[in-house]
């Protein structure tokens, strides 16, 4: 039988702003986080995948959904998943939230407003946060926080991948209303470099992005865990300096990914600063617990 593991595009994900299981986090958790990781990947593959039909990916999606919970063991990354959760005594509801997101990749191509990606990003993107915190054993109350720095950075990989995305797989994640507010249109983002209205609208959503973005930043104080508060802090670094990026570049032409000399230098001051904000005895910000 053909698992989904054969299914994979042999992407290596470089442009994921998702740092996974890093050096940052405490080894007891890595083995979870990267079971994790494995299934969702899979799961992008999936969805992502050049030559399978659209009932047949939903199919696949069906079947890693089915095998986490336990009915099937013929996909390792379903299987993996399942006994790394049992383990800890949790609940595979985060992944399951984020299938929601790859069968929307597989149906649904195009956006009609903020609030329609914003809909999206609860399931591809919160999922992997509200994950990370209660691996950590942190309060419900960091939601909040933590969904607008994972919305925020979803909507940055839309911004940067948006040439790529039309071209390669004809899904375009910028609403429909703010092109048109711009006077843009889908077909612009064929060109190899962005028109006016087009960039007009990218550099726009870059501002609302960055909004959203500094909504995260009471995150790092909230969580409890000191690992996981510096891993945090490295994942807003960069996520400020893409942003950042986005406001003044375009991405069909300018490079608006992160070098690694600059990823090196944002994890380093992250690190840095989160170290002597705690040290100085930085308290947590009282926040209400985010709905589910």
């Amino acid at each position: 039988m053909t698992t989904a593991s054969d299914l994979r595009s042999g992407k290596t994900h470089r442009d994921e702003n998702f740092p996974v299981a890093s050096w940052i986090i405490h080894p007891r958790h890595r083995a979870l986080i990267l079971s994790f990781y494995n299934f969702v990947r899979t799961a992008d593959d999936i969805a992502d995948h050049a030559t399978l039909s659209a009932d047949e990916k939903l199919r696949y999606l069906d079947l890693l959904e089915a095998e986490l919970l336990g009915k099937g063991d013929t996909q390792k990354e379903a299987v993996g998943l399942r006994a790394a959760l049992a383990e800890r005594s949790m609940a595979p509801r985060h992944a399951l939230d984020v299938l929601v997101a790859f069968r929307m990749d597989v149906t649904k191509l195009r956006y009609e407003n903020w609030d329609d990606v914003i809909h999206y990003c609860r399931y591809s993107a919160m999922p992997v946060g509200r994950f990370m915190l209660d691996v950590h054993g942190e309060s419900t109350s960091t939601w909040a926080a933590s969904d607008a720095l994972c919305a925020g950075l979803q909507i940055n990989n839309h911004l940067q991948d948006c040439a790529k995305d039309y071209k390669n797989l004809n899904r375009v994640y910028l609403p429909r209303d703010a092109l048109a507010a711009s006077g843009a249109s889908v077909e612009m983002l064929g060109e190899s470099r962005s028109p006016p209205a087009l960039l007009q609208c990218l550099q726009a959503l870059a501002v609302r992005t960055e909004t959203l973005l500094n909504e995260s930043k009471s995150l790092g104080a909230e969580v409890r865990d000191f690992r996981l508060g510096l891993e945090i802090s490295v994942i807003q670094a960069f996520a400020d300096k893409i942003v950042g990026m986005l406001k003044v570049r375009d991405p069909l032409s300018e490079r608006v990914h992160l070098s690694k000399l600059e990823l090196l230098g944002q994890s380093l001051g992250a690190v840095a600063g989160e170290m002597i904000s705690r040290a100085a005895g930085r308290r947590p910000l009282a926040k209400p617990a985010a709905g589910a």
